[in-house]
């Protein structure tokens, strides 16, 4: 079986995104496809001695949607561009209809409110309810503004299906052509004793109002694929390579295995290999997640996309193309992203059985006027009013205004939600996965131990401190820059070094006031002589606590020793006891050795460690996370990361929440981020989610409410027992008030507060 991953265009709601499903199923070859309408990706599982890939595009082409493979080498970079510009043209199109349709329809819903009410409004100009005005204003947003709704609906009616586009085109069309027989011919009406009332604001309104969740949605879609944007944008463009003794810049896509390339210090190394000659120290953040560089030596692997620091060196090419770490960091978010179930919105959901529904009863109730009471006019009415107070405009509206109340609160409390799916997840989260480095921790190398020969009398620990901020200075290692903030906190006065010399790999040494001064490894001070037994016992504990270690020297003796660590967020304990108060299983995920992870784990409180897990795993170890049972039911899990080598993991997770004071791949790849960088922030998410799902709830028990009972009277199943009948103004009106009510209710999430909060 192969595996191909699809971009898909065209769709308008879930409902497309189980039609293509469906279609591609139907395919003689597929075994499986999922369909993740947030993301705009399918990915299927085939048999590719039965079908292929165009065989499968051309299947969603018949749906009425379009698709293109993503597989292809480079697919996603030369798409890059042609995909932003579509969404880019498609997003300013929905905003011009969406401004012009905001405007016409303030001015008709101003016009119609004498007649909406029943109530003598004076500053109101009987003019602005004149039909052919209307008209004139409701055509352009009829059929320019809502001109998708009506593509919408054309497409499920060729597939023999009916979505919200079906029922939005019905419903506004109802009340448009409608409303063009009291327009030509009110005449007709006054014969029979009846008003020639128009409802052309009720079309507008409800487009409108329609438009604006589809923008919102839009939105909040366009910023699933900039993971990957940014994950192909880390790579290096060209590669120098040496062949038949020339040095020449290549593109990295012309790079073969086993090419010898040269990678100068600052430099992105552009593919994976082995180095074969010098040395050099490398920033693998990308990889490890760890800020410290790494000595590289011949004979160790380097990394595609990672950054060379100090020095010169040349690396045979061991992988290339696809087969890169980067491209495969890039595969493994592709597929993680694909592999989400969509979350279907009730809204969506029920349209399978609501939209035919509501059809099939304006029909019925069309039938039984005509035929029992053979009166054309009332059929038309009571169809009408059926139609416009089905139309689903608080229902669009339920969701997407909890939505942007929900989301607006968590930015106040520095907390960026990307959509509704991230939220529905969040409160039903049973385990949180974090990472060490940049997470729990400061992710900035910290000097947490120092101690001196001489120890502190006369002033010696500053003495030394002093000599050794000044020689470190000159390196641009993070271990010296540890070293040198650890000197200006204690607010000594650096001199300038001389014969300054950095021993790659092994430390650094030259002259302060004439005083030869030596900083570096154990390993090299034997080499060059130096005893080391004195501190070896500091030396064990420090490093069984994680730390790294760093010998000083002064003219050839050991004169200190410091220990140099990633220390705790200080609200990272407060936050993992909030966390496990809350009944949520706490995982800490890191690279890290062992011992390093289980000496954090245990300071935090985290009892389950997952150490010594590459990049690559990490997606692995969430998704096996995910497969443990709860009460039959698979854990919801989240995780919560700062760096690029957290993106599978994140875009794995039921909900990834990113550091905002990490990567901005991660921040991409993430549902939620949490801009400060405080864990606490997590609760208040989980707790948000919580608010704004069970205001989401009630919004749509009010939206459906308001049809539930509002069509059975607009259909007239009271006129027989009382004689009433509902107006389509007044259809209208509750249509109307029943998105009043949804909005009003969203805007409750505005008080929300943290329990326990005043």
């Amino acid at each position: 079986m192969d595996t191909t991953t699809l971009k898909l265009r065209g769709m308008s709601c879930a409902s497309c995104a189980k039609s293509i499903e469906n279609a591609i199923l139907s395919v003689p070859g597929v075994n499986e496809c999922t369909v993740n309408f947030g993301a705009e990706l399918a990915t299927v599982e085939y048999d590719p001695a039965k079908t292929n890939v165009t065989v499968i595009q051309q299947s969603v082409d018949k749906a009425g949607y379009s698709a293109y493979s993503l597989q292809d080498e480079n697919a996603i970079t030369q798409d890059n561009d042609a995909d932003r510009t579509f969404r880019l043209r498609e997003l300013r199109k929905l905003q011009r209809k969406l401004l012009v349709g905001g405007v016409i329809s303030s001015i008709l819903f101003v016009g119609g409110l004498p007649m909406m009410t029943g109530l003598s409004l004076p500053w109101i100009p009987t003019w602005l309810h004149n039909p052919w005005l209307q008209l004139v204003l409701t055509t352009p947003i009829q059929f320019w503004s809502g001109e998708s709704f009506y593509q919408g609906a054309w497409k499920a009616f060729k597939r023999n299906t009916a979505t919200m586009d079906t029922l939005v085109a019905l419903g506004t069309s109802a009340a448009y052509f409608y409303s063009l027989f009291p327009t030509f011919a009110p005449s007709f009406f006054r014969s029979y004793g009846l008003e020639p009332a128009v409802y052309y604001e009720i079309s507008a309104i409800v487009i409108t109002l329609i438009l604006l969740g589809k923008l919102m949605e839009s939105r909040a879609k366009g910023q699933t694929s900039e993971a990957i944007r940014k994950l192909i944008g880390l790579q290096a463009k060209t590669a120098r390579v040496i062949r038949n003794g020339k040095e020449s810049d290549i593109p990295i896509q012309a790079v073969e295995i086993d090419d010898v390339i040269l990678v100068r210090p600052g430099e992105k190394i552009p593919v994976d290999g082995e180095v074969i000659e010098g040395t050099s120290t490398v920033d693998e953040a990308m990889v490890t997640g760890e800020s410290i560089p790494v000595q590289k030596q011949p004979g160790d692997e380097v990394v595609g996309a990672t950054i060379n620091k100090t020095g010169s060196f040349k690396f045979r090419a061991v992988r290339v193309g696809k087969d890169t770490f980067l491209a495969q960091i890039v595969q493994l978010v592709q597929q993680a992203q694909g592999s989400k179930a969509p979350i279907q919105q009730l809204a969506d959901k029920v349209t399978g059985w609501f939209v035919p529904t509501v059809i099939a009863i304006a029909i019925t109730t069309f039938v039984i006027w005509f035929n029992v009471m053979g009166n054309l006019t009332l059929a038309l009415v009571t169809t009408v009013g059926v139609l416009i107070i089905a139309c689903p405009c608080a229902l669009g509206l339920a969701t997407p205004t909890s939505i942007m109340v929900g989301t607006g609160k968590g930015a106040e409390n520095g907390i960026l939600i990307k959509g509704a799916e991230s939220l529905e997840l969040a409160h039903k989260i049973k385990t949180i996965v974090l990472d060490k480095t940049g997470t729990l921790t400061e992710g900035k190398p910290t000097v947490t131990n120092f101690v001196t020969v001489r120890g502190t009398a006369n002033q010696n620990e500053l003495k030394l401190i002093k000599l050794a901020a000044a020689l470190e200075r000159n390196s641009e290692h993070p271990l010296a820059e540890a070293v040198v903030k650890y000197a200006q906190n204690q607010g000594v006065e650096l001199k300038d070094a001389l014969d300054f010399e950095a021993v790659a790999g092994s430390g650094v040494q030259g002259y302060v006031a004439d005083i030869f001064v030596q900083i570096g490894t154990k390993r090299w001070f034997e080499e060059i002589g130096i005893n080391t037994n004195l501190f070896q016992e500091q030396k064990d504990a420090w490093e069984s606590l994680g730390q790294t270690v760093i010998w000083i020297a002064i003219d050839g003796k050991v004169e200190g020793l410091m220990g140099i660590a990633d220390t705790l967020k200080p609200t990272s304990i407060e936050a993992v006891r909030k966390m496990q108060k809350m009944g949520l299983e706490v995982v800490m995920l890191t690279g890290d050795n062992r011992p390093t992870a289980e000496a954090i784990a245990s300071e935090v409180g985290i009892d389950r460690v997952e150490a010594e897990v590459r990049p690559d795993q990490k997606a692995a170890v969430v998704k096996s996370l995910q497969a443990e049972r709860v009460k039959r039911k698979s854990k919801i899990v989240a995780m919560v990361g700062d760096g690029i080598n957290d993106a599978p993991a994140l875009a794995q997770a039921d909900v990834g929440m990113a550091i905002g004071t990490g990567t901005d791949v991660a921040i991409a790849a993430s549902d939620i981020t949490l801009i400060s960088g405080d864990l606490r922030s997590i609760v208040t998410a989980i707790e948000l989610s919580k608010a704004t799902i069970n205001n989401i709830r009630q919004n749509l028990f009010f939206a459906f409410f308001y049809n539930v009972l509002g069509i059975p009277i607009a259909a007239g199943i009271l006129f027989p027992i009382f004689g009433w009948l509902l107006n389509p103004i007044i259809a209208g009106a509750a249509m109307a008030f029943s998105s009043v009510s949804v909005v009003s209710n969203a805007l409750r999430l505005r008080n929300f507060r943290l329990k326990g909060e005043g």
